[in-house]
Protein backbone atom coordinates (compact mmCIF):
# COMPACT_ATOMS: atom_id res chain seq x y z
CA UNK A 1 0.00 0.00 0.00
CA UNK A 2 1.09 3.54 -0.69
CA UNK A 3 -0.14 4.55 2.73
CA UNK A 4 1.73 2.18 5.02
CA UNK A 5 1.07 1.58 8.71
CA UNK A 6 3.94 3.74 9.96
CA UNK A 7 2.87 6.72 7.87
CA UNK A 8 -0.77 6.34 8.90
CA UNK A 9 0.17 6.20 12.57
CA UNK A 10 2.30 9.31 12.18
CA UNK A 11 -0.60 11.22 10.66
CA UNK A 12 -2.95 9.88 13.34
CA UNK A 13 -0.68 10.85 16.24
CA UNK A 14 0.04 14.38 14.92
CA UNK A 15 -3.63 15.04 14.20
CA UNK A 16 -4.72 13.72 17.59
CA UNK A 17 -2.10 15.89 19.31
CA UNK A 18 -3.58 18.94 17.58
CA UNK A 19 -7.02 18.03 18.93
CA UNK A 20 -5.69 17.59 22.46
CA UNK A 21 -3.96 20.98 22.27
CA UNK A 22 -7.19 22.66 21.14
CA UNK A 23 -9.06 20.75 23.84
CA UNK A 24 -6.66 22.04 26.49
CA UNK A 25 -7.25 25.66 25.43
CA UNK A 26 -11.04 25.33 25.34
CA UNK A 27 -11.48 23.32 28.55
CA UNK A 28 -9.58 25.54 30.97
CA UNK A 29 -11.81 26.49 33.93
CA UNK A 30 -14.62 24.46 32.38
CA UNK A 31 -17.67 23.82 34.58
CA UNK A 32 -21.14 22.33 33.99
CA UNK A 33 -22.19 25.38 31.98
CA UNK A 34 -19.22 24.98 29.62
CA UNK A 35 -19.64 21.20 29.33
CA UNK A 36 -23.38 21.30 28.59
CA UNK A 37 -23.91 24.66 26.81
CA UNK A 38 -20.48 26.30 26.21
CA UNK A 39 -21.54 29.11 28.54
CA UNK A 40 -24.08 30.21 25.89
CA UNK A 41 -21.29 32.10 24.12
CA UNK A 42 -20.69 29.98 21.01
CA UNK A 43 -20.37 32.08 17.78
CA UNK A 44 -23.17 31.12 15.35
CA UNK A 45 -20.91 30.91 12.27
CA UNK A 46 -18.44 28.61 14.08
CA UNK A 47 -21.29 26.31 15.12
CA UNK A 48 -22.73 26.21 11.57
CA UNK A 49 -19.35 25.45 10.02
CA UNK A 50 -18.43 22.80 12.58
CA UNK A 51 -21.80 21.06 12.29
CA UNK A 52 -20.98 20.26 8.65
CA UNK A 53 -18.37 17.80 9.89
CA UNK A 54 -20.77 16.32 12.43
CA UNK A 55 -23.56 15.93 9.86
CA UNK A 56 -21.31 14.34 7.24
CA UNK A 57 -19.28 11.96 9.42
CA UNK A 58 -17.17 8.99 8.37
CA UNK A 59 -20.17 7.27 6.80
CA UNK A 60 -20.68 10.00 4.20
CA UNK A 61 -16.93 10.26 3.68
CA UNK A 62 -16.65 6.57 2.74
CA UNK A 63 -20.10 5.42 1.59
CA UNK A 64 -21.62 8.32 -0.37
CA UNK A 65 -18.81 8.54 -2.99
CA UNK A 66 -18.93 4.77 -3.42
CA UNK A 67 -22.70 4.72 -3.90
CA UNK A 68 -22.47 6.87 -7.04
CA UNK A 69 -21.02 3.84 -8.86
CA UNK A 70 -24.40 2.06 -8.61
CA UNK A 71 -26.92 4.79 -7.66
CA UNK A 72 -25.74 7.85 -9.64
CA UNK A 73 -26.74 11.14 -7.94
CA UNK A 74 -30.00 9.72 -6.51
CA UNK A 75 -28.80 10.82 -3.05
CA UNK A 76 -29.10 14.51 -4.02
CA UNK A 77 -32.92 14.86 -3.69
CA UNK A 78 -32.53 13.73 -0.11
CA UNK A 79 -30.01 16.54 0.49
CA UNK A 80 -32.44 19.06 -1.00
CA UNK A 81 -35.02 17.70 1.43
CA UNK A 82 -32.53 18.41 4.21
CA UNK A 83 -32.71 22.12 3.34
CA UNK A 84 -36.47 22.19 3.95
CA UNK A 85 -35.94 20.26 7.18
CA UNK A 86 -33.31 22.71 8.44
CA UNK A 87 -35.69 25.59 7.67
CA UNK A 88 -38.40 23.92 9.79
CA UNK A 89 -35.89 23.49 12.62
CA UNK A 90 -34.82 27.14 12.38
CA UNK A 91 -38.35 28.54 12.31
CA UNK A 92 -40.17 26.15 14.67
CA UNK A 93 -37.89 24.19 16.98
CA UNK A 94 -35.05 26.64 17.67
CA UNK A 95 -37.38 29.39 18.99
CA UNK A 96 -39.14 26.77 21.14
CA UNK A 97 -35.92 25.55 22.76
CA UNK A 98 -34.69 29.07 23.48
CA UNK A 99 -38.04 30.13 24.91
CA UNK A 100 -38.01 27.19 27.33
CA UNK A 101 -34.28 27.68 28.17
CA UNK A 102 -33.63 23.93 28.02
CA UNK A 103 -30.37 22.05 28.51
CA UNK A 104 -31.85 18.74 27.38
CA UNK A 105 -34.33 19.35 24.56
CA UNK A 106 -36.45 16.43 25.81
CA UNK A 107 -37.42 18.39 28.92
CA UNK A 108 -39.96 20.06 26.57
CA UNK A 109 -41.88 16.77 26.58
CA UNK A 110 -42.12 16.84 30.38
CA UNK A 111 -43.56 20.34 30.33
CA UNK A 112 -45.96 19.43 27.53
CA UNK A 113 -47.13 15.91 28.47
CA UNK A 114 -45.48 14.67 31.66
CA UNK A 115 -42.85 12.47 33.25
CA UNK A 116 -43.24 9.32 31.12
CA UNK A 117 -43.21 11.23 27.83
CA UNK A 118 -40.04 13.01 28.92
CA UNK A 119 -38.22 9.80 29.84
CA UNK A 120 -39.43 8.04 26.68
CA UNK A 121 -38.14 10.84 24.45
CA UNK A 122 -34.73 10.90 26.09
CA UNK A 123 -34.47 7.09 26.09
CA UNK A 124 -35.20 6.92 22.36
CA UNK A 125 -32.56 9.57 21.72
CA UNK A 126 -29.98 7.59 23.71
CA UNK A 127 -30.82 4.44 21.74
CA UNK A 128 -30.73 6.32 18.42
CA UNK A 129 -27.49 8.14 19.06
CA UNK A 130 -25.63 5.15 20.51
CA UNK A 131 -26.50 2.95 17.51
CA UNK A 132 -26.15 5.64 14.83
CA UNK A 133 -22.85 7.05 16.07
CA UNK A 134 -21.42 3.59 16.64
CA UNK A 135 -22.12 2.69 12.99
CA UNK A 136 -20.41 5.88 11.83
CA UNK A 137 -17.34 5.30 13.96
CA UNK A 138 -17.19 1.63 12.98
CA UNK A 139 -16.52 2.61 9.34
CA UNK A 140 -13.42 4.57 10.23
CA UNK A 141 -12.10 2.13 12.82
CA UNK A 142 -12.44 -0.64 10.23
CA UNK A 143 -10.37 1.32 7.69
CA UNK A 144 -7.69 2.05 10.29
CA UNK A 145 -7.66 -1.64 11.22
CA UNK A 146 -7.10 -2.61 7.56
CA UNK A 147 -3.76 -0.79 7.56
CA UNK A 148 -2.31 -2.71 10.50
CA UNK A 149 0.08 -5.41 9.24
CA UNK A 150 -1.38 -8.89 9.71
CA UNK A 151 1.80 -10.15 11.31
CA UNK A 152 1.27 -7.76 14.25
CA UNK A 153 -1.84 -9.80 15.24
CA UNK A 154 -3.62 -6.75 16.70
CA UNK A 155 -7.27 -7.62 17.47
CA UNK A 156 -10.00 -5.34 16.10
CA UNK A 157 -11.30 -4.60 19.58
CA UNK A 158 -7.92 -3.12 20.58
CA UNK A 159 -8.07 -0.61 17.71
CA UNK A 160 -11.67 0.31 18.61
CA UNK A 161 -10.73 0.72 22.28
CA UNK A 162 -7.75 2.99 21.59
CA UNK A 163 -9.77 5.18 19.22
CA UNK A 164 -12.64 5.62 21.68
CA UNK A 165 -10.27 6.16 24.62
CA UNK A 166 -8.65 9.10 22.83
CA UNK A 167 -12.05 10.65 22.14
CA UNK A 168 -13.05 10.13 25.77
CA UNK A 169 -9.91 11.91 27.00
CA UNK A 170 -10.19 15.01 24.84
CA UNK A 171 -13.92 15.56 25.53
CA UNK A 172 -14.25 14.60 29.21
CA UNK A 173 -13.53 18.07 30.61
CA UNK A 174 -14.54 20.70 28.05
CA UNK A 175 -17.63 18.92 26.70
CA UNK A 176 -19.64 20.84 24.12
CA UNK A 177 -17.34 23.88 24.33
CA UNK A 178 -14.42 21.74 23.14
CA UNK A 179 -16.54 19.98 20.51
CA UNK A 180 -17.68 23.22 18.87
CA UNK A 181 -14.10 24.35 18.23
CA UNK A 182 -12.55 20.99 17.33
CA UNK A 183 -15.37 20.43 14.82
CA UNK A 184 -14.18 23.43 12.80
CA UNK A 185 -10.71 21.91 12.48
CA UNK A 186 -12.15 18.56 11.46
CA UNK A 187 -14.56 20.03 8.88
CA UNK A 188 -11.72 21.92 7.21
CA UNK A 189 -9.49 18.85 6.85
CA UNK A 190 -12.33 16.63 5.65
CA UNK A 191 -13.52 18.96 2.88
CA UNK A 192 -9.93 19.64 1.82
CA UNK A 193 -9.32 15.89 1.45
CA UNK A 194 -12.34 15.49 -0.85
CA UNK A 195 -11.46 18.45 -3.10
CA UNK A 196 -7.81 17.40 -3.42
CA UNK A 197 -8.82 13.81 -4.26
CA UNK A 198 -11.19 15.01 -7.00
CA UNK A 199 -8.33 16.97 -8.54
CA UNK A 200 -5.87 14.06 -8.24
CA UNK A 201 -8.21 11.45 -9.76
CA UNK A 202 -9.25 13.79 -12.58
CA UNK A 203 -5.61 14.46 -13.36
CA UNK A 204 -4.88 10.72 -13.35
CA UNK A 205 -7.70 10.23 -15.88
CA UNK A 206 -6.35 13.08 -18.00
CA UNK A 207 -9.35 15.39 -17.47
CA UNK A 208 -9.43 19.13 -17.05
CA UNK A 209 -12.32 20.69 -15.09
CA UNK A 210 -14.62 21.00 -18.11
CA UNK A 211 -13.75 17.54 -19.40
CA UNK A 212 -14.43 16.06 -15.98
CA UNK A 213 -18.00 17.39 -15.88
CA UNK A 214 -18.60 16.35 -19.49
CA UNK A 215 -17.43 12.76 -18.92
CA UNK A 216 -19.44 12.44 -15.70
CA UNK A 217 -22.56 13.63 -17.51
CA UNK A 218 -21.97 11.40 -20.55
CA UNK A 219 -21.53 8.36 -18.29
CA UNK A 220 -24.95 9.05 -16.74
CA UNK A 221 -23.71 9.46 -13.18
CA UNK A 222 -25.36 12.88 -12.72
CA UNK A 223 -28.90 11.43 -12.90
CA UNK A 224 -30.80 12.62 -9.82
CA UNK A 225 -34.37 11.60 -10.63
CA UNK A 226 -35.81 8.12 -10.15
CA UNK A 227 -39.59 8.01 -10.70
CA UNK A 228 -39.95 4.28 -9.94
CA UNK A 229 -42.33 4.18 -6.96
CA UNK A 230 -41.20 0.70 -6.00
CA UNK A 231 -37.57 1.85 -5.63
CA UNK A 232 -36.24 3.07 -2.30
CA UNK A 233 -34.37 5.80 -4.25
CA UNK A 234 -37.59 7.24 -5.73
CA UNK A 235 -37.25 11.05 -5.89
CA UNK A 236 -40.37 11.76 -3.85
CA UNK A 237 -39.39 9.28 -1.15
CA UNK A 238 -35.89 10.75 -1.10
CA UNK A 239 -36.98 14.40 -0.89
CA UNK A 240 -39.77 13.93 1.66
CA UNK A 241 -37.66 11.45 3.60
CA UNK A 242 -34.74 13.91 3.61
CA UNK A 243 -36.95 16.64 5.06
CA UNK A 244 -38.06 14.52 7.97
CA UNK A 245 -34.67 12.89 8.47
CA UNK A 246 -33.20 16.38 8.92
CA UNK A 247 -35.92 17.38 11.38
CA UNK A 248 -35.53 14.15 13.35
CA UNK A 249 -31.76 13.62 13.22
CA UNK A 250 -30.89 17.29 13.74
CA UNK A 251 -33.86 19.14 15.25
CA UNK A 252 -34.83 16.36 17.66
CA UNK A 253 -31.27 15.23 18.36
CA UNK A 254 -29.64 16.35 21.59
CA UNK A 255 -26.14 16.39 20.08
CA UNK A 256 -26.99 18.74 17.21
CA UNK A 257 -29.32 20.97 19.21
CA UNK A 258 -26.94 21.15 22.16
CA UNK A 259 -24.54 23.03 19.90
CA UNK A 260 -27.32 25.24 18.58
CA UNK A 261 -28.67 26.25 22.00
CA UNK A 262 -25.09 27.08 23.02
CA UNK A 263 -25.29 30.09 20.69
CA UNK A 264 -26.01 33.47 22.24
CA UNK A 265 -29.66 34.11 21.25
CA UNK A 266 -32.40 32.52 19.14
CA UNK A 267 -31.89 34.89 16.19
CA UNK A 268 -28.24 33.94 15.77
CA UNK A 269 -29.13 30.25 16.25
CA UNK A 270 -31.71 30.43 13.43
CA UNK A 271 -29.11 32.05 11.20
CA UNK A 272 -26.68 29.24 12.01
CA UNK A 273 -29.22 26.53 11.12
CA UNK A 274 -30.22 28.15 7.80
CA UNK A 275 -26.55 28.60 6.88
CA UNK A 276 -25.95 24.93 7.63
CA UNK A 277 -28.78 23.95 5.25
CA UNK A 278 -27.36 25.88 2.30
CA UNK A 279 -23.81 24.76 2.95
CA UNK A 280 -24.79 21.10 3.18
CA UNK A 281 -26.09 21.17 -0.41
CA UNK A 282 -22.73 22.43 -1.68
CA UNK A 283 -20.63 20.04 0.41
CA UNK A 284 -22.68 16.95 -0.44
CA UNK A 285 -22.63 17.84 -4.13
CA UNK A 286 -18.82 17.91 -3.91
CA UNK A 287 -18.92 14.45 -2.31
CA UNK A 288 -21.10 13.18 -5.18
CA UNK A 289 -18.68 14.70 -7.71
CA UNK A 290 -15.90 12.76 -6.01
CA UNK A 291 -18.03 9.63 -6.28
CA UNK A 292 -18.60 10.20 -10.00
CA UNK A 293 -14.89 10.71 -10.69
CA UNK A 294 -14.07 7.58 -8.69
CA UNK A 295 -16.74 5.68 -10.65
CA UNK A 296 -15.09 6.70 -13.93
CA UNK A 297 -11.75 5.53 -12.56
CA UNK A 298 -13.18 2.18 -11.44
CA UNK A 299 -14.93 1.63 -14.77
CA UNK A 300 -11.70 2.33 -16.64
CA UNK A 301 -9.89 -0.29 -14.53
CA UNK A 302 -12.31 -3.18 -15.00
CA UNK A 303 -14.99 -2.39 -12.40
CA UNK A 304 -15.04 -3.59 -8.79
CA UNK A 305 -13.85 -7.08 -9.71
CA UNK A 306 -11.03 -5.72 -11.84
CA UNK A 307 -9.74 -3.72 -8.88
CA UNK A 308 -10.17 -6.60 -6.45
CA UNK A 309 -12.99 -4.87 -4.51
CA UNK A 310 -16.13 -6.44 -3.04
CA UNK A 311 -18.15 -3.39 -1.91
CA UNK A 312 -18.63 0.15 -3.18
CA UNK A 313 -17.65 1.38 0.32
CA UNK A 314 -14.09 0.27 -0.51
CA UNK A 315 -13.68 2.41 -3.65
CA UNK A 316 -12.54 5.69 -2.08
CA UNK A 317 -10.12 3.97 0.32
CA UNK A 318 -8.59 1.80 -2.38
CA UNK A 319 -8.11 4.50 -5.01
CA UNK A 320 -6.72 7.11 -2.60
CA UNK A 321 -4.29 4.82 -0.80
CA UNK A 322 -3.26 2.23 -3.41
CA UNK A 323 -3.91 3.20 -7.02
CA UNK A 324 -2.94 6.86 -7.33
CA UNK A 325 0.62 6.14 -6.21
CA UNK A 326 0.91 9.42 -4.28
CA UNK A 327 2.07 9.58 -0.68
CA UNK A 328 0.63 13.11 -0.37
CA UNK A 329 -2.85 12.07 -1.53
CA UNK A 330 -2.79 9.01 0.73
CA UNK A 331 -1.86 11.18 3.73
CA UNK A 332 -4.55 13.76 2.90
CA UNK A 333 -7.08 10.93 2.66
CA UNK A 334 -5.99 9.64 6.07
CA UNK A 335 -6.40 13.08 7.64
CA UNK A 336 -9.81 13.49 6.02
CA UNK A 337 -10.94 10.08 7.22
CA UNK A 338 -9.83 10.71 10.80
CA UNK A 339 -11.45 14.17 10.64
CA UNK A 340 -14.72 12.57 9.57
CA UNK A 341 -14.65 10.09 12.44
CA UNK A 342 -13.82 12.24 15.45
CA UNK A 343 -16.89 14.57 15.34
CA UNK A 344 -19.39 11.69 15.28
CA UNK A 345 -18.01 9.92 18.32
CA UNK A 346 -17.01 13.03 20.28
CA UNK A 347 -20.31 14.84 19.82
CA UNK A 348 -22.26 11.68 20.57
CA UNK A 349 -20.35 11.07 23.81
CA UNK A 350 -20.98 14.60 25.07
CA UNK A 351 -24.67 14.64 24.13
CA UNK A 352 -25.31 11.19 25.60
CA UNK A 353 -23.59 12.23 28.81
CA UNK A 354 -25.74 15.38 28.88
CA UNK A 355 -28.97 13.47 28.23
CA UNK A 356 -28.27 10.95 30.96
CA UNK A 357 -27.07 13.49 33.56
CA UNK A 358 -29.93 15.94 33.00
CA UNK A 359 -32.78 13.57 32.13
CA UNK A 360 -32.04 10.55 34.32
CA UNK A 361 -29.42 11.45 36.94
CA UNK A 362 -31.41 14.55 37.93
CA UNK A 363 -28.79 17.31 37.63
CA UNK A 364 -31.54 19.94 37.45
CA UNK A 365 -33.86 18.49 40.12
CA UNK A 366 -32.01 16.58 42.84
CA UNK A 367 -31.26 18.79 45.84
CA UNK A 368 -28.09 16.83 46.70
CA UNK A 369 -26.65 17.56 43.23
CA UNK A 370 -27.69 21.14 42.54
CA UNK A 371 -25.23 22.60 45.05
CA UNK A 372 -22.53 19.90 44.92
CA UNK A 373 -20.32 20.50 41.87
CA UNK A 374 -17.81 17.81 42.87
CA UNK A 375 -20.51 15.15 43.02
CA UNK A 376 -21.94 16.26 39.66
CA UNK A 377 -18.47 16.02 38.12
CA UNK A 378 -17.99 12.47 39.42
CA UNK A 379 -21.33 11.35 37.99
CA UNK A 380 -20.60 13.12 34.69
CA UNK A 381 -17.19 11.45 34.32
CA UNK A 382 -18.57 8.03 35.24
CA UNK A 383 -21.39 8.43 32.69
CA UNK A 384 -18.89 9.53 30.04
CA UNK A 385 -16.81 6.42 30.74
CA UNK A 386 -19.77 4.02 30.57
CA UNK A 387 -20.93 5.35 27.20
CA UNK A 388 -17.38 5.00 25.87
CA UNK A 389 -17.41 1.31 26.82
CA UNK A 390 -20.85 0.85 25.22
CA UNK A 391 -19.53 2.34 21.97
CA UNK A 392 -16.59 -0.06 21.96
CA UNK A 393 -18.90 -3.04 22.49
CA UNK A 394 -21.27 -2.06 19.66
CA UNK A 395 -18.40 -1.34 17.23
CA UNK A 396 -16.96 -4.80 17.88
CA UNK A 397 -20.37 -6.43 17.36
CA UNK A 398 -20.83 -4.52 14.08
CA UNK A 399 -17.48 -5.85 12.92
CA UNK A 400 -18.76 -9.37 13.46
CA UNK A 401 -22.15 -8.99 11.72
CA UNK A 402 -22.01 -6.07 9.26
CA UNK A 403 -22.83 -6.92 5.64
CA UNK A 404 -24.71 -3.85 4.45
CA UNK A 405 -23.74 -0.53 2.90
CA UNK A 406 -23.19 1.54 6.02
CA UNK A 407 -24.95 4.74 4.87
CA UNK A 408 -28.10 2.66 4.35
CA UNK A 409 -27.70 1.05 7.77
CA UNK A 410 -27.50 4.46 9.48
CA UNK A 411 -30.77 5.66 7.93
CA UNK A 412 -32.47 2.35 8.61
CA UNK A 413 -31.66 2.77 12.29
CA UNK A 414 -32.90 6.37 12.18
CA UNK A 415 -36.19 5.36 10.55
CA UNK A 416 -37.04 3.10 13.47
CA UNK A 417 -35.62 5.02 16.44
CA UNK A 418 -36.25 8.68 15.53
CA UNK A 419 -39.83 8.11 14.33
CA UNK A 420 -41.39 8.14 17.83
CA UNK A 421 -39.50 11.38 18.62
CA UNK A 422 -40.95 12.92 15.47
CA UNK A 423 -44.48 11.97 16.52
CA UNK A 424 -44.04 13.10 20.12
CA UNK A 425 -42.69 16.55 19.31
CA UNK A 426 -45.05 17.34 16.47
CA UNK A 427 -48.11 16.22 18.39
CA UNK A 428 -47.03 18.63 21.10
CA UNK A 429 -46.38 21.47 18.66
CA UNK A 430 -49.32 21.03 16.27
CA UNK A 431 -52.09 20.25 18.77
CA UNK A 432 -53.28 21.53 22.13
CA UNK A 433 -54.37 18.09 23.29
CA UNK A 434 -53.19 16.42 26.46
CA UNK A 435 -52.39 12.70 26.40
CA UNK A 436 -52.52 9.98 29.04
CA UNK A 437 -48.84 10.18 29.91
CA UNK A 438 -48.44 6.56 31.03
CA UNK A 439 -49.51 5.33 27.57
CA UNK A 440 -46.63 7.09 25.77
CA UNK A 441 -43.91 4.42 26.28
CA UNK A 442 -46.19 1.72 24.86
CA UNK A 443 -47.11 3.88 21.84
CA UNK A 444 -43.44 4.71 21.17
CA UNK A 445 -42.45 1.01 21.26
CA UNK A 446 -45.44 -0.19 19.21
CA UNK A 447 -44.87 2.23 16.31
CA UNK A 448 -41.42 0.92 15.21
CA UNK A 449 -42.65 -2.69 15.54
CA UNK A 450 -45.62 -1.99 13.26
CA UNK A 451 -43.30 -0.17 10.83
CA UNK A 452 -41.01 -3.17 10.66
CA UNK A 453 -43.86 -5.46 9.54
CA UNK A 454 -45.13 -2.86 7.05
CA UNK A 455 -41.65 -2.52 5.54
CA UNK A 456 -41.12 -6.27 5.37
CA UNK A 457 -44.49 -7.46 4.08
CA UNK A 458 -46.52 -4.54 2.67
CA UNK A 459 -44.49 -1.77 0.98
CA UNK A 460 -40.90 -0.52 0.85
CA UNK A 461 -41.08 3.10 2.01
CA UNK A 462 -37.31 3.59 1.84
CA UNK A 463 -36.11 6.42 4.06
CA UNK A 464 -39.71 7.73 4.18
CA UNK A 465 -40.43 4.98 6.72
CA UNK A 466 -39.38 7.57 9.30
CA UNK A 467 -42.49 9.59 8.40
CA UNK A 468 -44.75 6.54 8.66
CA UNK A 469 -43.25 5.81 12.07
CA UNK A 470 -43.86 9.39 13.22
CA UNK A 471 -47.44 9.36 11.90
CA UNK A 472 -48.20 6.12 13.74
CA UNK A 473 -46.88 7.62 16.98
CA UNK A 474 -48.93 10.77 16.35
CA UNK A 475 -52.08 8.67 15.69
CA UNK A 476 -51.45 6.56 18.80
CA UNK A 477 -51.22 9.70 20.93
CA UNK A 478 -54.46 10.95 19.37
CA UNK A 479 -56.18 7.71 20.42
CA UNK A 480 -55.00 8.17 24.00
CA UNK A 481 -55.70 11.89 24.29
CA UNK A 482 -57.57 13.17 27.29
CA UNK A 483 -61.14 14.24 26.64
Amino acid sequence: MTLNFTLLMGVFVIYTAMLFLLSWFTSRKADDSAFFKAGNKAPWFIVAYGMIGTSISGVTFISVPGQVFTDNFYYMPMILGFVVGYAIIALVLVPLYFRLKVTSIYSYLEQRFGFFSYKTGSAFFILSRVLGAAVRVYVVVLVLFMFIPKEMNVPFWVVASIFMALIFLYTRKGGIKTIIWTDTLQTTFMVTAVVVTIYAVSKELGFGLGEMFGNIRDAGYTKMVNWDWSASRNIVKQFVGGTFVAVAMTGLDQEMMQKTISIDGAKAARKSMLTLGGTMVIINYIFLLLGAVLALYVSKHGGLAGMGLEKTDQIFVSVATEHLGSIAIAMIFAVGLISAAYPSAAGALVSLTTAWCVDFAGFKHRADLINDEAKRKRIRNRTHSIFTLIFIAIIVILHLISNDAVIVLVYKIASYTYGPLLGLFFFGILTRCQVHDRAIPYIAIASPIICFFIQQYVFDFGFSLLIVNGVLTFFGMWLFKKR
